[in-house]
């Protein structure tokens, strides 16, 4: 059965009497671990929400929200600015042209019905925006930038969509043509009126907690979902800390049923394990 993946163009006395030492290391691992309980929610639970102020941009507060354990995906709000956004899709639209996804067994591009939106790619470093945006990821995902991919910018008119699948390569092929897809950044450059969500079916949680569950389509109520809003970036791991690969990570873009949706994906590879 042949599968398919996106396409890409010495020891020293302290000097504390020992009481005040141990009293002091208590005190420490006790306010540790309270600090702890409330920055990080329970895994799976959904309603608690890590807000964690990232820098303030003028009006715009960017902030990261825990969304989920498995996979491990987090939302970064206010990510990209509004300038930014319009950039991206300014200088990609004379070079848009149908999505195609790689035959994992020859490594050629080929039309999939899996796969209905418009695309392009940007090299490395295109542009100073394109820079500053690379090493805002890097920032952020402790990935160097040479670790990553070209951005593939792409635009989903209505009734366009992309099925549930896994960004991780499960053959030799593409693992040896650039190493294993570790991590996704799916940027939202711009609004998306209804549908247009990116959906977890198999993630782990309580999906109807979440604060946007009443404006989700059906398509989005099938797991959990984000709904699209310009500037934010939704990171997510499609391995685990100990290096197997995480099936909770298959993901898919709902059909977009009003409006149109512009996005951004950054896939982030290791070249050795």
């Amino acid at each position: 059965m042949v599968k398919f993946k996106h396409s890409r163009i010495g020891s020293r006395k302290s000097s504390l009497p020992t009481t005040t030492t141990l009293i002091f290391t208590l005190f420490v691992t006790f306010t540790f671990l309270i600090l702890l309980s409330l920055r990080i929610p329970k895994s799976n639970h959904l309603n608690s929400i890590s807000r964690n102020t990232l820098r303030s941009d003028g009006e715009r507060e960017r902030w990261v929200e825990i969304l989920s354990w498995e996979p491990r995906a987090f939302l970064y709000h206010n990510f990209l600015a509004k300038e930014e956004c319009e950039h991206l899709i300014n200088i990609s639209k004379p070079y848009m042209e149908k999505s195609f996804v790689i035959d994992n067994e020859t490594g050629k591009n080929v039309e999939s019905s899996i796969r209905t939106s418009t695309g392009t790619f940007l090299p490395i470093g295109h542009d100073k925006i394109v820079r500053n945006i690379e090493k805002r990821i890097s920032d952020v995902t402790f990935i160097p930038v040479g670790y990553g991919e070209e951005f593939n910018i792409l635009h989903y008119e209505v009734g366009q969509m992309y099925e549930p699948h896994t960004d991780y390569f499960e053959d030799a092929f593409n693992i040896k043509n650039g190493g294993q897809r570790i991590a996704t950044m799916l940027m939202y450059l711009s609004d998306v009126e209804e549908g247009g969500e990116t959906v977890f079916p198999a993630a782990k949680g309580n999906f109807s907690s979440v604060p946007w569950w009443n404006e989700l389509s059906e398509c989005g109520k099938k797991g959990l979902s984000i709904k699209p809003k310009m500037g934010d970036a939704l990171l997510f791991w499609s391995m685990k800390p100990n290096g197997t690969v995480d099936p909770s990570s298959l993901h898919g873009a709902c059909p977009v049923i009003k409006g149109d949706k512009w996005s951004l994906t950054k896939w982030m590879r290791v070249i050795e394990w």
